[in-house]
């Protein structure tokens, strides 16, 4: 720390841990400033690429960082890794499967920005104090970490028979890693909007908008309640998703409502998701996610969440492996 309390210039606070990023792209040159700028807990020791005239690396240089552009065995070669203790994969699904594995035969943590899902799904918020163990968490995708929290937000207060989400996002911040996630991105969006977010059913769909100027994020959640326990509290579901916006927005600014909670009866209508009849109401929650403007546009949401909460998680795990460390008793 310098003698004002903050930050060294550098980025590196006293006692902070080191941190390592595996990917050059716009994620992972957003995370690198994000710890840099927001974290006294963590440090950038490393960011590995495969592209040697990437910004992303040019930037890290710039720095002061250590970067390669081997990739993830590059990586581990680099005399700075020692000081590593959690790496941040910001590359792709494919990509991830050998990351994993070259990262976890060294012992370090590893939190995922990919789709792969090798480790259990966090969203922060959501689910992270059950998940502090574990060696390699899964942020889900982009609109998982929109959306679940909302339909968390529903589901505590009545159950969920099927949620969908449609997230919106600007064309311009798709960059080449989320369009070959595409397919990963519906089918780890639909399992987390059900395992983590409580829906019996879940389905995801993503729109690539090639709107100019580019629009920022939206996020449409539809959840339908079943009406056999009664009539739904609405009052409940606009206070839980109150409460639920403002722990996410708590480290993604950007993160807001478009408008008032919305509630529909539903008669009844087949569901092809459920196979049955339903009966009961249909709720329907908007948002808007505002980048914050650290590397990526405004409009950039989409990939800002996925930052944010990726430095949220970091900073529990090796908080919690800290904790962990110090109360251990020698055998």
């Amino acid at each position: 720390m310098s003698a004002d309390g903050n930050a060294s210039e550098d980025g590196r606070a006293g006692g902070s841990v080191g941190i390592a990023i595996i990917g050059s792209g716009n994620i992972g040159t957003d995370l690198m400033i994000k710890v840099k700028r927001l974290s006294s807990e963590l440090h950038v020791a490393a960011m590995a690429g495969i592209d040697p005239d990437s910004d992303g690396l040019a930037r890290a240089r710039r720095l002061g960082v250590a970067t390669t552009h081997e990739g993830v065995d590059g990586l581990v070669a680099l005399p700075e890794f020692a000081d590593v203790a959690l790496v941040f994969d910001a590359t792709s699904a494919g990509a991830h499967l050998r990351n994993d594995e070259v990262v976890r035969a060294h012992g370090r943590l590893m939190v995922d920005l990919t789709p792969a899902a090798i480790g259990p799904y966090v969203v922060p918020v959501v689910n992270l104090e059950q998940q502090l163990t574990a060696t390699n968490v899964n942020l889900v995708t982009c609109g998982g970490q929109a959306t679940v929290p909302m339909v968390a937000a529903v589901s505590r207060v009545a159950p969920v028979a099927y949620a969908e989400i449609v997230a919106s996002i600007a064309s311009k911040s798709a960059g080449p890693g989320t369009r070959a996630n595409i397919d990963e991105f519906t089918q780890t969006t639909a399992r987390a909007i059900e395992q983590i977010g409580g829906a019996e059913r879940g389905k995801a769909i993503i729109v690539l908008n090639p709107a100019e100027p580019p629009l920022m994020m939206r996020d449409t959640v539809y959840c339908l309640v079943d009406g056999a326990e009664g009539p739904l509290d609405e009052d409940a579901v606009r206070r839980s998703v109150e409460e639920m916006v403002a722990a996410v927005s708590g480290y993604v600014g950007g993160y807001r409502p478009k408008q008032r909670v919305q509630f529909d009866p539903v008669d009844e209508a087949y569901v092809p998701a459920l196979d049955r009849p339903f009966r009961g109401t249909r709720v329907t929650i908007l948002l808007e996610v505002a980048g914050a403007g650290h590397y990526l546009p405004e409009y950039a949401g989409n990939l800002d969440i996925m930052t944010s909460a990726a430095l949220r998680t970091a900073e529990r795990l090796v908080a919690e492996r800290r904790r962990a460390e110090r109360t251990e008793v020698p055998a």
